[in-house]
């Protein structure tokens, strides 16, 4: 596992140690917090061909390095990504007055509401606190979220979640350009929208289960294609960027670079709203700073049709699912 940043010098690549540390040089940071940052971080990996790999002791003492930038100037909002809480990581502060969204990089509900925060410019006023879902911390659980999901808003003392709700809460609590229309034709069909969700991602993923997952899926983009179609006065759901934007970028996100690296289709191709809508939202700076790397979510993608269809033919032949 590795410490992956995402930076405006570097995009989604891994960033040398050189770029690194001249991106966070004409930040302001000091040397001091340079020598924090390289000497304490457990993992962290170069991006360039041929360097080696630095593995680095005290992992813990990350949170205090990133407390202290958080203090004037996050980490994340200068678009640098920090190592992701895992089992062998302490907690940072809890309930000591500070807004944080328990988050994580890879979870496309969890990105909802990394969104949100970034659209209405909320970086310096909530903490990000990345969770490794794959190797979740048991403080977690124990003292933030019982569910033990992400995402999670810790705010006011309290710990909210399910990402749709928390979407909202943050719009209707902070400040920042609005992401519910005042409209209400628009923001009834918003939650049209919204509530669909579910229902259509159910539909897509069953498509890659069975043959011709381009055709069975047809139906489903067309279905975006058509909303798309309800205002004219902008290239997004509602018109203008909106709740339901942050609700469906995560997954069409995910959608497109699987059926263009995995199955060799364009979704867009015959869908020229759908076009615009992915073009326009890759302008959207908070959405663009929470992507996912298409690179590594193939390999997990791939990696789960595999269990797919093994389970499908265990089923197929002996009547049994995966052990």
């Amino acid at each position: 596992m590795f410490c992956r940043w995402a930076t405006p010098l570097a995009g989604h690549k891994l960033a040398s140690a050189k770029e690194f540390s001249s991106f966070l040089a004409g930040q302001h940071a000091s040397p001091n917090d340079l020598q924090a940052l390289f000497a304490n971080f457990s993992y962290f990996r170069l991006a360039r061909n041929g360097e080696s790999q630095y593995s680095m002791a005290r992992a813990s003492k990350v949170r205090r390095v990133r407390e202290r930038h958080c203090a004037s100037k996050s980490l994340c909002s200068l678009g640098v990504r920090i190592p992701p809480f895992s089992s062998t990581s302490d907690p940072p502060p809890l309930f000591d007055g500070t807004t944080r969204l328990y988050t994580s990089y890879t979870c496309p509900y969890a990105q909802r509401v990394w969104i949100a925060m970034n659209y209405k410019g909320l970086q310096d006023k909530i903490e990000l606190v990345p969770i490794d879902i794959r190797d979740m911390p048991a403080w977690y659980k124990e003292k933030v979220y019982p569910v033990n999901k992400v995402p999670s808003l810790e705010h006011n003392g309290k710990v909210l979640g399910e990402s749709l709700d928390l979407i909202k809460y943050v719009d209707a609590n902070f400040e920042g350009p609005p992401l519910v229309p005042a409209d209400p034709a628009k923001k009834e069909f918003g939650e049209q929208l919204t509530s669909h969700i579910d229902s259509l991602m159910k539909d897509l993923y069953a498509s890659f289960k069975g043959e011709d997952p381009v055709h069975k899926a047809g139906a489903s983009f067309d279905y975006l294609e058509n909303a798309l179609g309800k205002f004219d006065d902008g290239p997004f759901f509602l018109g203008q960027f909106s709740f339901v934007d942050a609700a469906y970028a995560p997954f069409v996100e995910r959608l497109e670079i699987t059926f263009s690296e995995v199955y060799k289709n364009d979704i867009t191709s015959g869908r020229s709203k759908l076009a615009t809508y992915i073009e326009e939202l890759n302008k959207i700076d908070a959405y663009k700073t929470t992507k996912v790397d298409p690179q590594e979510f193939v390999e997990v993608f791939k990696k789960w049709l595999l269990v797919m269809y093994t389970q499908s033919k265990l089923i197929s032949h002996f009547g049994v699912g995966a052990i």
